[in-house]
């Protein structure tokens, strides 16, 4: 398999069965594997093989964007950034992310676990389930793999070579920096929203204050190199059960703003929680997940400054805010000023990302299942104008919001505002 060939469901058995890593976990009888392409995402093929032994997850980049066709071209390294993302997250924070069996450059091919019984996060948040383990899960991956993965933690030798190695990934970052931080605020051609939006998305595109934020947190992410990204946090990105939390799909891996993480996946615990009213069968009736999904963006953030808090004390002998500065000195409380600051510009880069983000998942190309499974378009028309009311705020206002504590009062009350 030197050429690069996309697998189907009746090729794949073939072309795996010469390969170790897969036949010692599937059994070398292809007959008995059963294969299905499970891809609903927009960029792979997927495909869940299994058999009496065992199972595993096949993953191959296309050489396309799967969700507009051929017309959009895609570099098959992905894949290689992928699995380097994964690897580097399971030596960062052991067990968040799913071991990864075989690694296939030319063939864009990723072998790794099968993740069950887990579901992903969205469909949980739509259904209205909670996940006990999340906030806290994440809270400590987030600060675990952007502390670990920057040059706090790593020498100057090692940070640049891990951002040369990522600077390839830039075809993906481009995505990123159109289809997030500038098309969903001008007339691009693949953006599209519910009918019944118009007149707020035309005010949102004539707004200056918030036009000057998305383009200062594009500048955040294209310039402050701190740490190596996710690239692509959010709840279809997370599988979970009542006891287990996993990342997955790290290929838009970058090195990027620590806040770029926290706020991505911050905007779709809050885009969750506007769509909750399109989902409930009576008013009321979601109050009990309102009330969780506002609890974990507050606990998801708490559990990240304290672990963070934690690593710094600990893990801090990288090239920045080197030890022989402060504690060698006796000088604690510098420290503490220091992390405090790095902590606060997390925090403020975090709010500002993720107002974009909620933008960018109602008006751009790739849209959120909380908000596109409402029935009932009224509904989702109403939903929709408070989650962008909130980006919006969270946007310009990132320098002023201080504490969850305060983004959740915001959330609750443009949840009150009629916007019909």
């Amino acid at each position: 398999m030197t050429a690069y060939e996309p697998f189907t469901e009746q090729t794949l058995r073939q072309r795996l069965a010469g390969v170790p890593a897969v036949t010692d976990r599937l059994g070398r009888d292809t007959a008995a594997w059963a294969v299905r392409e499970v891809g609903d995402g927009n960029l792979n093929l997927v495909f869940a093989v299994t058999s009496p032994q065992g199972a595993l997850i096949v993953k191959q980049a296309l050489p396309w964007l799967r969700v507009v066709g051929t017309g959009w071209p895609l570099p098959l390294n992905r894949s290689f950034f992928e699995y380097s993302a994964l690897t580097r997250h399971a030596a960062r924070d052991p067990g968040r992310v799913p071991q990864v069996f075989h690694f296939d450059e030319a063939q864009a091919l990723v072998v790794m676990r099968y993740l069950s019984p887990h579901v992903i996060l969205r469909k949980s948040v739509v259904a209205g389930v909670q996940h006990p383990q999340l906030a806290r899960d994440m809270g400590l991956f987030l600060a675990r793999s952007l502390f670990r993965g920057s040059p706090l933690a790593l020498t100057g030798q090692q940070a640049r070579a891990e951002m040369a190695l990522f600077a390839g990934n830039w075809e993906l970052a481009d995505i990123t920096e159109n289809l997030v931080f500038s098309d969903p605020y001008v007339e691009a051609k693949l953006n599209r929203h519910t009918p019944g939006l118009e007149q707020w998305v035309d005010r949102l595109r004539a707004d200056r204050d918030m036009k000057v934020a998305a383009q200062a947190m594009k500048q955040a992410f294209t310039t402050k190199a701190e740490t190596l990204l996710h690239g692509d946090l959010h709840s279809g990105s997370i599988m979970v059960t009542a006891q287990d939390t996993q990342v997955i799909d790290p290929e838009f891996a970058i090195y990027g703003p620590m806040g770029f993480d926290v706020g991505m996946l911050l905007a779709n615990f809050l885009l969750g929680y506007f769509a909750q009213s399109g989902h409930e069968s009576g008013p009321g009736a979601r109050d009990g997940m309102r009330g969780w999904l506002l609890g974990t963006v507050t606990e998801t953030w708490e559990v990240f400054a304290a672990e963070f808090a934690h690593l710094w004390r600990t893990e801090r002998t990288g090239l920045l805010h080197e030890r022989r500065l402060f504690e060698e000195r006796g000088d604690t409380l510098g420290a503490e000023q220091a992390l405090a600051w790095v902590l606060r510009g997390v925090w403020t880069d975090a709010m500002g990302f993720a107002g974009v983000e909620m933008h960018r998942r109602i008006l751009g190309l790739a849209h959120v299942e909380d908000l596109e499974a409402v029935a009932d378009p009224a509904r989702r028309v109403v939903a929709e104008r408070r989650a962008l009311a909130c980006g919006r705020q969270l946007a310009v206002l990132r320098e002023t919001l201080q504490t969850p504590a305060q983004v959740c009062d915001l959330a609750r009350r443009i949840e009150m505002e009629n916007l019909a």
